[in-house]
């Protein structure tokens, strides 16, 4: 399920950063809030699938 979680987040991490760059190079702001928003979900759930693996061993 880790792998799953971690595959998750990094999709996440990928496709908040489309987002954001497309949203910038087409000047609508809130769009590339979105993105960061997104972006940064996907960090965070990558730091929690990495602490849960810390704490696993």
């Amino acid at each position: 399920m880790s792998a799953g979680e971690k595959a998750k987040a990094k999709a996440e991490q990928v496709a908040g950063k489309t987002v954001r760059t497309v949203a910038h190079a087409m000047h609508k702001e809130t769009l590339a809030a979105k993105g960061a928003a997104l972006e940064t979900r996907g960090k965070l759930r990558g730091a929690k699938e990495k602490t849960k693996d810390t704490f696993k061993r």
